[in-house]
């Protein structure tokens, strides 16, 4: 009878094994040849993974993203909070921002290294701002800086920053998101009737940029941004990122936002300026910490609508972000179907268009989020059993189908 018994526990223990281990990949390394990035050129986009400094301690991960991704996106290390030296900027003779690229730097040049380009992330972003680069001096206790002072600021940094690393890693950074977030949610965070939902403020906090500088902060950036690629004589494609773009609201509003860029400079020829290449949408998709609204059919439609949207305002688009969010052990398989699903429409995407609109996609929730991990916020953002990579950085079946469906859209756009 103990026999039996101890027979009974082992059969279950190994049934309840078999969930987790069925998501795993069985396919050898070799498997992925061509690499998948040969496969997205093929539909006219770059493909990439996000980067943070711990993953440079990650051989695995670094191995996963060399052998088969030609882009990246550092996480936190080339936004403004990032880089921005107080101690520095108070003791520059010129009174311009001063900044520490030593981390960022560390993380372009192994992408140089590999052969990776970079999408720049990112130069003007309200949330986490420090606040000192807003008040005279660089001194919070100090009164805030006039409008001029702030812009020149502004257009400093930017100028630095791009031509910093132009200068030292030549071609690497081929884009920036030159703005990020810059749309509210809703009533709490902008003016009624504004077309272009400009955020004033974020989660109760003022918008820095929007209340010291102003509300045209944002075609400002575009401009100095613009002005620095022009400098440096590169085609340093400029992007405007946000979340929820897939949605009718804020695709609007984007539209909006980018005639009103567009707009805003006159060339020498006393024509309007491009000062905006690309929409970034950030996608992340499904319920926010919740399983409900996650592997619909309406997010690949969506998504969809708003490329096809962007593009008939003569937009590129990167999906810059994504996260195909799953919170649900049980539902590993759906989810590899679903990333299946995404992935063939976005690999055939351009050839409907008719033109490469679609010209990056970049993966956010690249790794499983431990389910202890909960009410932590990268549990919340990306999910839970999202990921491409186990936690253990194992190869799931998401990533066979991800390899699948654009190796189908390869095969149908061969000659």
């Amino acid at each position: 009878m103990k026999l039996l018994l101890c027979l009974l526990v082992s059969l279950s223990l190994i049934a309840a094994l078999i969930p987790a281990l069925a998501d795993i990949s069985s396919r050898a390394p070799d498997a992925y040849h061509p690499p998948l990035r040969e496969l997205a050129g093929k539909a006219g986009f770059s493909v990439g993974i996000c980067l943070s400094p711990y993953q440079l301690k990650d051989q695995a991960y670094l191995d996963f993203l060399a052998s088969q991704f030609n882009s990246t996106t550092c996480t936190n290390e080339t936004k403004a909070y990032s880089l921005l030296d107080q101690a520095a900027s108070r003791r520059s003779e010129d009174g311009m921002p001063r900044m520490n690229y030593a981390l960022a730097d560390q993380m372009i040049g192994w992408a140089r290294d590999h052969g990776i380009g970079v999408r720049g992330h990112v130069l003007t972003w309200d949330a986490y701002m420090t606040g000192w680069f807003f008040h005279e001096g660089y001194d919070a206790s100090r009164p805030v800086a006039s409008r001029e002072v702030l812009l020149a600021r502004m257009e400093s940094y930017i100028t630095q920053v791009m031509t910093h690393f132009e200068t030292e890693f030549p071609g690497v950074i081929y884009c920036w998101d030159v703005v990020n977030e810059a749309m509210g949610d809703g009533p709490a965070d902008c003016l009624a009737g504004d077309p272009c939902l400009l955020r004033t403020t974020r989660s109760g906090q003022p918008n820095l940029f929007y209340e010291y500088v102003g509300a045209d902060y944002v075609e400002y950036s575009f401009l100095y941004a613009r002005n620095a690629a022009e400098a440096l004589g590169k085609d340093i494609r400029l992007f405007y990122n946000d979340y929820n773009m897939l949605y009718p609201a804020k695709r609007e509003a984007a539209k909006h936002l980018v005639e009103k860029i567009n707009s805003f400079a006159l060339d020498q020829s006393g024509n309007p300026r491009k000062l905006i290449d690309g929409i970034g949408m950030q996608g992340y998709m499904g319920g926010y910490g919740v399983q409900d609204g996650c592997l619909s059919e309406d997010l690949i439609t969506h998504t969809r609508d708003s490329i096809r949207a962007f593009a008939d305002l003569g937009m590129e688009v990167h999906i810059t972000e994504m996260a195909l969010r799953n919170y649900e052990e049980s539902q590993s398989k759906a989810h590899a179907a679903f990333y299946g699903r995404m992935f063939e429409m976005l690999g055939r995407i351009n050839r409907e268009l008719g033109r490469n609109v679609l010209t990056n996609v970049t993966v956010w929730g690249v790794q499983d989020v431990t389910p202890n991990a909960r009410n932590e916020y990268t549990w919340k953002l990306n999910g839970t059993f999202s990921g491409l990579l186990t936690e253990k950085d194992e190869i799931k079946t998401s990533f066979d189908a991800l390899y699948d469906a654009l190796a189908g859209a390869a095969e149908e756009a061969a000659p």
